[in-house]
């Protein structure tokens, strides 16, 4: 019996455009409604999720930079993970040298630092998200104590799969994933959705039998085999299908409520 539902964000439960459904703020409403809570698990910082549960009029837990920050409805912190600031300014300097033509963000709790607010793919992020960068210089960052959650690149997606592959070779205490073709996520090693999904289930007081968890991309893997119940959507890679108890619609097509509706978790 499924007793909370976790979702992934962009490619899952909202639309191409960055909006959500009418049918699938109705089936998050009727999941509330039978006291079966709603979690978003998402690579996205906290203030890029407030935006859509403010629209949607809700208040939930969340689980952001992929499992490294997790708060409760009230915004409480539940859990917070950093990463070393030692390996951190190492990774850095190989990421300035080895890839110079990728945009760099360093998120450290509720603030997104970045070296040019100006730069195209920030601003591209900016239109998404509606979260604010603040412009920072990372030496000063981890000199001052300020140590990331997640490091993001923007890049090119040849670039970004190239430094996907080398970045975890040479990192491996770090978690190095793409959560897009253009985006590679990089946090603590012991980070993961499933990590962040963990601490959620303890503050609710279930197991993972009791969970039910839809995504779309690489950085799902996890989620999905660690929650009881799992569906990819229809827009997922196969690989990630394959990972998936369950395959519903794409996200064009209201997979998340297409699925809740023959599960019999709501109404329709």
């Amino acid at each position: 019996m499924v007793k909370i539902v976790f979702s992934d964000i962009d490619g899952t439960f909202l639309l191409p455009d960055s909006t959500v459904s009418a049918r699938t703020e109705r089936a998050v409403c009727q999941l509330l409604a039978g006291n079966i809570p709603f979690v978003l698990v998402s690579a996205r910082m906290p203030e890029a999720i407030y935006p859509i549960t403010d629209r949607l009029g809700i208040h939930i837990p969340i689980i952001s930079y992929s499992g490294a920050l997790v708060v409760d409805a009230d915004g409480q912190t539940l859990f917070s993970r950093t990463m070393d600031a030692d390996m951190t300014a190492r990774l850095l300097d190989v990421i300035a040298r080895d890839f110079p033509q990728v945009t760099v963000n360093y998120y450290a709790g509720h603030h997104w630092y970045v070296r040019d607010e100006n730069d195209e793919r920030v601003q591209t992020e900016v239109r998404i998200t509606q979260a604010r960068p603040e412009r920072a210089v990372w030496g000063r960052c981890l000199a001052g104590g300020i140590y990331p959650n997640k490091i993001l690149i923007m890049a090119d997606p040849a670039d970004c799969e190239r430094a996907e592959r080398e970045l975890a070779d040479a990192f491996p205490s770090f978690h190095v994933v793409r959560s897009a073709p253009f985006l590679l996520e990089i946090m603590d090693g012991s980070v993961s959705k499933a990590s962040g999904i963990a601490v959620m289930l303890d503050h609710f007081g279930l197991k993972p039998e009791d969970a039910l968890s839809f995504g779309d991309h690489y950085n799902d893997l996890e989620m999905l085999r660690y929650t009881g119940q799992s569906v990819a959507m229809g827009n997922a890679p196969d690989e990630i299908k394959r990972a998936a108890a369950a395959v519903t619609r794409s996200n064009r097509e209201d997979g998340l409520y297409w699925y809740l509706k023959q599960a019999g978790l709501i109404a329709g």
